[in-house]
């Protein structure tokens, strides 16, 4: 990211704005709101500052200063306590300079329309005070900024305010009586969700403190612990399904593989714990059956624990032995569905699994080597009409496709391998049986890949839609 956001507590904190047209009244506006001192050099201002320098005067707050005259480096440097600087003239090499100054002084630097020259950079702000959320693109997409913030504000009850002031005046209560962490964030999502915050956003205050008092004194202890087995699907975070998104939001602890794309696993709670637990072919740091007790473990402490894999959980994804796990010790568990790789690398690619004119059946097929051998029914997969899809076949890419040659399928047979299907990186490498492997290994394709066998795949180049920029051809 280029800029990290936070949230700054300007109150009784001085701010230098150097400039006195609307830009800085703009500026000045939003600080004021934070409770700053505001010094304002300019050599004119404009009507609205004047008033509002009137009004803090009148109202003996004493939080605006004016200085009239040109800009020069010692005024920055006679406000040592000044702790952000907003360049806001319509010059844009004075602006530049401003900001120069301030950066040497160990200040922050605002220089409007140049985020290239700031530090930090004001974000759009939808406010409902105490919660707060801000939207930035960094200066690449205003519009876009203003859009999203319509969407925000039209998504938030005004109500929110009120709510967010009612849960700060129980926050101390609250954590005296609940000393687990987990059973905090149960609480508080238990009353955000239900009736004590539909009174909040109705404004009957009064009632909603009554009911959150009483919340408060009737729960004891919550038994919070269980597991979700989530799939996160091939690695687009489009296609998580809307229930997988809201529980890894409610996860206290991510169990996740080497299958979850970064851009999957960003959208994980921001403050739960993550476990990588990953394994690659003849590396398995991490054990089947270590990994299935530590969802036991963490269960029974109490905490929601997403165990996060790519694809869906019980396609190759040992799913179904972790559930036995979690059944055996009354583990309470959900599954979540995933697109799996089949489904999505191919959609992807533009290769339909089935079609009616080239197949009426796909067989899934786990294509690691074990011990360096295959063992699979190689004269069921050469049937005719059908599709076949190996997970995990990259290292034995050779075999598979010697194996499907000499039981009787035509080396002339379309075959595909997807390398990071659904995401950006996406390539797809298409040729036949016979010449696959070269293709392939001259490009040096790395996991995770999937290989497509079938007449479907001589589609690929009418139908393929995604990344094809990023389409090898054989």
């Amino acid at each position: 990211m280029d800029f990290l956001p936070l949230f700054h507590n300007l109150k009784g904190r001085r701010v230098l704005v150097v400039g006195g047209g609307e830009i800085a009244l703009r500026k000045v506006r939003l600080v004021q709101e934070a409770s700053a001192y505001i010094t304002i050099i300019a050599k004119d201002f404009c009507p609205d500052l004047i008033a509002m320098d009137a009004k803090d005067t009148a109202d003996g707050c004493n939080g605006l200063e004016l200085i009239t005259g040109a800009y020069e480096h010692k005024q920055l440097l006679g406000y040592p306590d000044t702790v952000m600087v907003i360049a806001a003239t319509n010059d844009r090499d004075l602006n530049r300079l401003v900001s120069e100054h301030a950066q040497a002084a160990n200040m922050l630097s605002n220089v409007v329309d140049d985020p290239g020259f700031s530090t930090v950079i004001f974000p759009s702000i939808v406010d409902r005070s105490p919660i707060q959320i801000a939207i930035s693109s960094g200066g690449d997409a205003p519009v876009l900024v203003r859009l999203l913030r319509t969407r925000f504000e039209s998504l938030l009850p005004a109500g929110m305010a009120k709510l967010g002031s009612l849960a700060g005046s129980f926050r101390e209560r609250v954590k005296a009586k609940f000393s687990n962490g987990a059973d905090r964030k149960a609480f508080w999502e238990e009353v955000f969700n239900g009736p004590i915050a539909e009174q909040a956003y109705a404004n009957n205050l009064d009632k909603a403190e009554q009911l959150l008092a009483d919340k408060l004194e009737n729960t004891s202890e919550f038994k919070t612990g269980e597991v979700y087995l989530v799939g996160g699907g091939p690695g687009d975070p489009d296609l998580l399904t809307f229930k997988a998104l809201r529980l890894m939001q409610q996860a206290d602890i991510v169990l996740y593989d080497r299958l979850v794309s970064k851009e999957v696993l960003n959208l994980v709670r921001r403050d739960a714990t993550r476990i990588y637990v990953g394994k690659t072919a003849g590396d398995h740091p991490v054990t089947q059956d270590n990994i299935n007790q530590k969802l036991v473990d963490y269960a029974l402490e109490g905490n929601r624990v997403v165990r996060l894999k790519g694809g869906d959980p019980f396609i190759f994804g040992r799913g179904g032995e972790e559930i036995e796990t979690l059944a055996e010790h009354g583990i309470p568990f959900q599954v979540v569905p995933g697109i799996t790789a089949a489904s999505g690398c191919a959609s992807y690619a533009g290769i339909p699994l089935t079609h009616r004119d080239h197949a009426q059946s796909v067989r899934f097929i786990a294509g690691h080597l074990r011990s360096g051998k295959m063992d699979l029914n190689w004269p069921e997969l050469v049937q005719p009409n059908q599709t076949l899809v190996f997970y995990m076949g990259l290292n034995g890419m050779e075999t598979i496709c010697q194996q499907l040659m000499e039981h009787g399928l035509d080396s002339e047979t379309p075959a595909a391998l997807i390398e990071k299907g659904t995401s950006a990186r996406q390539q797809v490498f298409v040729g036949d049986l016979q010449s696959l492997p070269n293709i392939v290994r001259s490009a040096g394709a790395k996991a995770p890949t999937l290989i497509i066998v079938g007449h479907v795949v001589s589609l690929q180049d009418k139908l393929a839609w995604f990344n094809l920029s990023e389409k090898a051809q054989g």
